[in-house]
């Protein structure tokens, strides 16, 4: 039989259903992994051992008793930038080294509920600020492929735990491809729902419409079942989507007619250009999609430079808006400080016509995608960058630069609300996880994880594991 850590969140919860493993021994496996891998990972900063176990416990003595659902007894771990009650969540922030939660958000009780057990809390960059995932508290997450390059961000920990089969599957949030890049960087599934599909309640705001939470696993349909575990809105939601009528567990198991997909690999931004490998990956799996029937058709990138500036300004003006005491400023790294100031300067008229820029335009945008099914362009238009590259200048606008040049497509989807995946379908010549991204129009999760099913099935890459993590 497969190593436990082997296998997927499906097969492990097929395991325990059967009796052929116990929780206490599956959570207990997982935590001697933590222990032996993460230190030279970076993947948490908070690991919740004991109350793991005790959990772990209850969960067999649930499926003795024939109450245990989907996924009891099941390990995973939750961003650090998501509410947990009784358990600390320091945003990545030093400012906020001891905030423990009173209130568990929304989507953290439907994964207790659905019986999952979280093994801790995952690294992330302070506030999510990032690209690349560092703070003060435990340092940089890397990715396992070459532990000497950085995990990416923001849920740069979550994509390193699962990767290195630290756990099985892993909840992260995306307002800029916070999901999708460390998903790439780690060579392993993620995915961005559409905007209002996963509540941010009840004490998170969606009030810019970028960010949503999603899944990081390392197979379709492990991601599909998270995302129908946590796809559930909640009273006074902002842009609320309904449970899909459809699973999309389902979903992932239905092979998707002849799509009509949408290509591009030049970006918005003028002198950002795609590399090597990336253009490699992109090809790839352009011919590997056209070998499945679909027809895949050569368009310009639909989104103009202009969108560039006005994300900014909401994005630097939710940075500004962080609750963060006045005695605590000081702790907080140069590259928040820089942003809040930023974001400090813009005005509320500003905020308002770049809120108002971003959906009309953007409306524009998906108005004029509307003749096709789908949309695939790189993930990332860089290969994971070693640890110091994104601020080893010490320039805040340099670093900013740089995380224009590695990641120039995931904010455009947070931008139009769409409902997109990055797929581990390359590897560079030295070895490096390369992505791809597959996106559809907004609220067409479940044809996303169609395709991207369909996709894992004619060029697996499960099995696919970084070297030095399979004990």
């Amino acid at each position: 039989m497969s190593e436990l850590h082997e296998l997927d969140a499906t097969d492990q919860a097929a395991l325990l259903r059967d009796r052929e493993v116990s929780a206490v021994e599956l959570v207990s496996h997982h935590l001697d992994r933590i222990d032996r891998h993460d230190a030279g990972l970076g993947a948490f900063v908070t690991v919740t051992a004991e109350a793991a176990l005790q959990q772990a416990a209850a969960a067999d003595a649930a499926i003795a008793a024939a109450r245990a659902r989907p996924f009891t007894g099941v390990p995973t771990a939750v961003k650090d930038l998501t509410a947990t009650a009784g358990v600390r969540t320091t945003m990545g922030s030093a400012a906020m080294r001891d905030h423990v939660p009173t209130t568990d958000a929304h989507l953290v009780r439907m994964i207790r509920e659905a019986g999952f057990i979280s093994l801790g809390k995952t690294n992330t960059p302070e506030f999510g600020l990032s690209s690349y995932t560092d703070n003060d508290l435990v340092g940089p997450a890397r990715t396992p492929w070459d532990p000497s390059r950085n995990a990416g961000g923001s849920s740069g920990g979550a994509a390193a735990a699962v990767s290195a089969g630290l756990v099985p599957l892993a909840q992260g949030s995306d307002g800029g491809g916070s999901i999708r890049i460390p998903a790439s960087t780690c060579g392993i599934f993620g995915v961005k729902p559409s905007r209002g599909r996963v509540s941010v309640g009840p004490s998170g705001s969606d009030w810019s419409g970028l960010a949503v939470d999603g899944p990081l696993s390392r197979t379709v349909r492990d991601a599909a079942a998270l995302l129908d575990t946590i796809a559930h809105p909640m009273p006074g939601d902002l842009r609320p989507l309904p449970d899909p009528d459809v699973p999309f567990v389902e979903h992932a198991r239905r092979t998707p007619r002849r799509l009509r997909i949408a290509r591009w690999s030049g970006t918005h931004l003028d002198g950002v250009e795609p590399g090597p490998d990336a253009l490699a990956a992109w090809e790839h799996a352009s011919r590997l999609l056209e070998s499945l029937g679909h027809e895949v058709v050569d368009v310009p990138n639909p989104f103009p430079q202009e969108l560039e500036p006005q994300f900014n300004i909401i994005w630097s003006s939710g940075v500004a808006g962080a609750p963060v005491p006045p005695e605590a400023e000081p702790l907080l790294r140069p590259n928040t400080r820089y942003w809040r100031e930023r974001g400090g300067r813009a005005t509320a008229v500003e905020l308002a016509r770049a809120m108002q820029f971003v959906e009309a335009t953007t409306r524009d945008v998906v108005t004029g995608l509307q003749p096709f099914d789908a949309m695939l362009t790189p993930t990332l238009a860089l290969p994971p960058q070693p640890v110091a590259w994104f601020n080893e200048s010490g320039d805040p606008v340099e670093d900013h630069r740089r995380e224009l040049l590695y990641t120039p497509y995931t904010a455009l989807y947070n931008m139009s609300g769409q409902p997109a995946a990055t797929l581990p379908l390359h590897w560079s010549d030295d070895g490096l996880p390369i992505g791809v991204m597959l996106a559809t129009l907004p609220a067409r999760d479940g044809l996303l994880f169609s395709l991207c099913a369909e996709v894992e099935a004619a060029h697996p890459w499960a099995a696919r594991r970084p070297p030095g993590f399979g004990s």
